[in-house]
């Protein structure tokens, strides 16, 4: 079963915007889900620009053919192998990466891909259907403190031991199988949840970022990224949870600093190694207007950094 919900794209014209756009230069949407913001740099660029666009969601590149552009390039691809996909293409340097993390709203809306608990379906969770162990075969054979962990980690839920121990005794009994069959198991265990929050949705968040190894391919491609950029390039990072933009915020504080030295060491300060990036402005979330339209905004956080 599958709704069809409009989707819209966070954050769209301030991340576009963000990213400075030069007529001609080369540029990188990382997260293409369904081509909001892709579409959007088009329309910035000139003839002579370029935009490369990555998904690893089959479905998200079959939207991308809707895209005639001899500008653009959509590659099935996840954002771990920015680098390595445009030296393929002979690109070793760009004026610009944007990346929109987390789940779009196409993936939470179609029941089948087992992201939600609103709607019975088979338990998946992959990002890219095409590869790799579905969240039901891994809560088949995952250990009890392993699977503590990762709830606990990914989740930040306080009851992550009792949820453990009770999937692990519920398989012994029958294979967990699908949404409903999780997020009633957990709505069992947890004697307190967040008002308007369902109990099932931090168990949820951790099994997805777990299964699709979300936070450390995110390590990865940050500085992947970051590497790629021309000077006064721009990396723009649209995050919708605390983990992921923590990693963010760490990495651009880093980078956008000079070095620590140890404590009275004799070196000139005009010795001291620059810094390699520079903050752009703060942190920018979505308007009380764009979060009254899209309610899935409201926990996006925006940060950018430029290229010295």
């Amino acid at each position: 079963m599958s709704i069809s919900l409009q989707h819209e794209t966070v954050l769209l014209n301030e991340a576009v915007e963000a990213l400075n756009i030069k007529a001609d230069g080369v540029y990188v949407d990382a997260t293409f889900g369904r081509g909001g913001h892709s579409r959007l740099i088009l329309n910035r660029l000139g003839q002579a620009g370029r935009l490369y666009a990555f998904d690893k969601d089959p479905k998200a590149i079959a939207a991308g053919a809707s895209v005639d552009d001899p500008r653009f390039e959509l590659i099935h691809s996840g954002f771990e192998h920015v680098a390595t996909e445009l030296a393929q293409r002979s690109v070793g340097a760009v004026d610009g990466v944007l990346m929109d993390l987390g789940v779009s709203s196409p993936q939470l809306d179609e029941a089948e891909r087992g992201f939600s608990f609103r709607f019975d379906a088979p338990l998946d969770m992959r990002m890219d259907t095409t590869r790799g162990q579905t969240a039901a075969q891994w809560l088949a054979v995952v250990g009890e403190t392993d699977l503590k962990e990762v709830i606990s980690q990914y989740g930040e839920e306080r009851y992550a031991r009792s949820i453990a121990r009770a999937i692990v005794a519920q398989r012994t009994v029958a294979a967990i199988t699908t949404t409903k069959q999780l997020a009633q198991l957990i709505a069992a265990v947890i004697p307190r949840h967040e008002p308007g929050q369902n109990p099932a949705t931090r168990t949820f968040q951790a099994i997805r970022i777990y299964i699709n190894r979300e936070l450390e391919e995110l390590s990865i491609a940050l500085p992947a990224c970051a590497g790629l950029l021309n000077s006064a390039g721009r990396l723009v990072v649209i995050s919708f949870h605390s983990l992921e933009d923590r990693i963010v915020k760490r990495f651009m504080r880093e980078l956008s600093s000079s070095p620590e030295l140890p404590a009275r060491l004799p070196i000139k300060a005009v010795d001291i190694p620059a810094a390699k990036m520079k903050l752009i402005g703060r942190a920018i979330k979505p308007s009380e207007g764009e979060v009254a339209r899209n309610p899935r905004a409201r926990s996006a956080v925006m940060r950018v950094m430029e290229a010295l």
